[in-house]
């Protein structure tokens, strides 16, 4: 059953809210699960799918799986996908990753990197990040992967 009240249960859709959208993608430095630093800086020059999840968010758990398969398709042409965990516990988190065989990282999430981002209330929430560093869109709920997809290969077009 979905808790609708923390996660959003309808189709992912654009979202101006937080007016990130064509800004400058908030910085942050976080450790991953295996103790490397995820610097989003460091990413300047790539596509940037930014994904803030929770283990017990049933969308975030579908998504994952086609995020992991994009890491893989689009990596040479600059893809470069970052898990944001807003799980209090890393524990459930390091079990999921494994058992989903994640290849791009996870780094724990709190309120403060949550209110960064314009406000993180439900999940899954993702954004896209341009090559440039600017937020190109905004996506609410469990995103429909064909439109994502789309801005995805637009983005990676870019030079």
């Amino acid at each position: 059953m979905c808790a609708c009240v923390l996660v959003f249960c309808s189709p992912a859709r654009l979202s101006a809210r937080g007016s990130l959208v064509h800004k400058r993608a908030p910085a942050f430095v976080r450790r991953d699960l295996s103790g490397n630093t995820v610097n989003l800086r460091a990413y300047r020059g790539k596509v940037v799918l930014l994904n803030f999840w929770a283990t017990w968010c049933a969308p975030c758990r579908l998504e994952l799986p086609r995020f992991a398969a994009w890491q893989r398709k689009y990596e040479q042409q600059g893809l470069q996908v970052i898990a944001v965990s807003m799980d209090d516990d890393a524990e459930p988190v390091r079990a999921l990753v494994r058992s989903f065989a994640l290849d791009f990282p996870v780094v724990m999430g709190d309120a403060a990197i949550g209110e960064r981002y314009g406000g993180v209330l439900g999940l899954p929430i993702t954004f896209l990040v341009a090559r440039d560093g600017t937020i190109a869109a905004r996506l609410e709920g469990e995103s429909q992967s064909t439109d994502m997809e789309e801005k995805l290969e637009q983005l990676l077009a870019q030079h």
